[in-house]
């Protein structure tokens, strides 16, 4: 046992390195590690982006793994959305998660409805065809967590730069390249039937 303290194991995870589960005890031959970062955002901090139909609203993009040095892959922001739809889609790298913070919506998950309201939490796993719809005059807000990340390039890829207290834009399309986008960044499958012109 002391030779597998030695070389990073314990016995709790077996063939685990001390690289991904380090035991921390001074005098044993352990390579000290050094703390993860800290950081802490104001109410206006992070980059927001307005979005294009059939969305609309806006994103703010919080926290990525590549601004905080995070060991695990991942992007966390908002979205507001009001009286629209976010387009029937899957991810086929990627799992998220949805928590609501204000409003009430609706989540199709493989199209069965589930009522949203504040406080409403949502995973979907890789390659679940999901959408959300808010039908209410009032605006839907959820947090979205998406391992590993993406999801935030793909937001500031197709949407437009926004200041805090700035009215909205009138509603804009798309990109033309947008397929191209989904797949490059978190998509595996979107709806295309989808008329942006509506």
């Amino acid at each position: 046992y002391p030779a597998m303290i030695k070389r990073g194991y314990n016995s709790a995870a077996p063939g685990v390195t001390s690289e991904h589960n380090p035991i921390e005890r001074e005098g044993i031959g352990m390579v000290a590690r050094s703390a993860g970062e800290i950081r802490v955002l104001g109410p206006q901090d992070g980059e927001s982006f307005w979005q294009p139909v059939p969305a609309n609203g806006f994103v703010r993009n919080l926290l990525r793994d590549r601004a905080v040095a995070s060991a695990n892959r991942f992007a966390i922001g908002t979205q507001t959305v009001a009286r629209l739809l976010i387009r029937e889609h899957t991810h086929d790298r990627n799992e998220e998660i949805i928590f609501v913070v204000r409003g009430r919506g609706i989540a199709r998950m493989d199209g069965v409805d589930h009522p949203l309201e504040e406080g409403s939490c949502v995973f979907v796993g890789r390659d679940r065809k999901h959408h959300f719809l808010n039908p209410h005059d009032e605006p839907l807000t959820f947090l979205w967590l998406i391992m590993p990340g993406g999801l935030d390039d793909f937001f500031a890829e197709i949407g437009r730069p926004r200041s805090p207290g700035e009215p909205a834009p009138e509603p804009f399309p798309r990109p033309a390249n947008i397929a191209e986008i989904e797949a490059r960044t978190v998509f595996g499958w979107t709806d295309a039937s989808f008329d942006q012109h509506k």
